[in-house]
C-alpha cells in the first residue's frame, strides 16, 4: 500500500509530464529560439556602418570615426590612408565592375567554390539527419536524443576556438587542416558502418568531426569570403557566394536520403570523403593566406 501511495503520484507526474511535451514541449522549443534573436536584434543598433563602404560614398570623417572607435587614433589613420591610397589606384584604372571577366571572374569562382565546399564537405547532415545516424549505428531514442545534445556542446565549444585560432594560425591552414581532417574521419566512419561497427565508435568519428568542421570551414569560409573581394565589388560578389552556399545547403540537405538508400551509410560518407580531398587539393593550389593584412593589401595582391 505505501509503495502504491508512492508509485500513484509519481506515475501521474510522468503521464502528465508526457502529456506536456506532447502538447506544449514543442511549442516552448520553438518560442525560445526567439530569445538569442530579441537580443541579436537590439546588439544591430549598436554596429556601425561599414567604414569602407562610408569612404566610398565621401564620408571621409564618418568612416575615420568607425576606425577610431574600433582601434584608436594609429588604427585609424592608417587605414584611412590605406584606403585613400586604394581609391586613387583604382581610379586610374576606369575599370567595370564586371563580376564575370578577367580577374574579378577568378575570385568569384575561388570564392563561391569555397562557400559550397563548406557545405559539400556533408557535415551539416549530421545535424539534420542526427536521427537517422545514430539508430543506424545502433542508439535507443535516449542515447540518440543525449548524443545530439553532445554534438551541439562540441559545435558551440570548437566555434570559439577557431574564433581564437583563425588569426594566430592562419585562414589558409585552417582550411586545409579541416578539409584534411574531415576526410580522415570520413573514411573511419564509412568503414565503421560498412563492417557494423556501432556505438561509441561512430560517436566518436560523429563529434571529432564536428570538431573540426566548427573551427575550420564552419567560420574561415565567412572570414576568407568577405576579404578576398575587391571593395569595388564586395557587396555583388558576397551576395552571389553567399547564395551558392544555401543553395549546396538545400542540395546537400536533400541528396542525403537518396545517397543513403542507395549507396548506404558507408558509401556516402565515403563519397563526402571524396569531396572533401578534392576540396584540400583545391584550396592547397589556389588559396593564398589573408592572416594579417589589411582589405586593401588582399586586393592588391589577389588582383596583381
Amino acid at each position: 500500500m505505501v509503495n502504491w501511495l508512492i508509485a500513484k503520484p509519481v506515475l501521474a507526474g510522468e503521464s502528465i509530464l508526457e502529456t506536456w511535451n506532447g502538447q506544449e514541449g514543442w511549442r516552448w522549443m520553438f518560442w525560445a529560439g526567439a530569445i538569442p534573436a530579441v537580443v541579436f536584434l537590439v546588439l544591430l543598433f549598436l554596429i556601425p556602418e561599414s567604414p569602407r563602404w562610408l569612404y566610398s560614398k565621401g564620408k571621409h570623417e564618418q568612416a575615420k570615426r568607425v576606425f577610431l572607435r574600433m582601434g584608436g587614433d594609429e588604427y585609424a589613420a592608417e587605414n584611412i590612408q590605406s584606403i585613400a591610397e586604394a581609391a586613387e589606384l583604382n581610379q586610374g584604372k576606369a575599370r567595370k565592375r564586371n563580376l564575370f571577366q578577367g580577374k574579378l571572374l577568378r575570385l568569384l569562382l575561388l570564392g563561391s567554390f569555397i562557400a559550397v565546399f563548406q557545405q559539400w564537405c556533408g557535415i551539416n547532415v549530421i545535424f539534420n539527419y542526427a536521427q537517422e545516424i545514430f539508430t543506424a549505428a545502433g542508439y535507443t531514442v535516449s542515447g540518440m536524443l543525449f548524443n545530439i545534445i553532445i554534438t551541439g556542446v562540441i559545435n558551440v565549444i570548437f566555434t570559439f576556438i577557431g574564433m581564437y585560432l583563425v588569426d594566430r594560425i592562419g585562414r589558409r591552414a585552417l582550411m586545409l587542416f579541416g578539409s584534411a581532417g574531415l576526410f580522415v574521419i570520413y573514411i573511419a566512419l564509412g568503414a565503421c558502418y560498412y563492417f557494423n561497427c556501432s556505438g561509441i565508435f561512430v560517436l566518436l568519428l560523429v563529434l571529432a568531426g564536428i570538431a573540426v568542421y566548427a573551427m575550420t570551414l564552419a567560420p574561415v569560409t565567412w572570414v576568407i569570403i568577405a576579404e578576398i573581394f575587391p571593395t569595388a565589388a564586395r557587396a555583388q560578389a558576397m551576395a552571389i557566394a553567399t547564395s551558392l552556399l544555401w543553395i549546396a545547403c538545400f542540395v546537400l540537405t536533400y541528396t542525403f536520403p537518396l545517397l543513403n538508400q542507395n549507396m548506404g551509410a558507408a558509401g556516402t560518407f565515403w563519397l563526402y570523403g571524396g569531396v572533401c580531398f578534392i576540396g584540400y587539393l583545391f584550396l592547397w593550389s589556389r588559396l593564398k593566406e589573408t592572416k594579417g593584412k589589411s582589405l586593401e593589401e588582399i586586393e592588391q595582391e589577389l588582383e596583381g
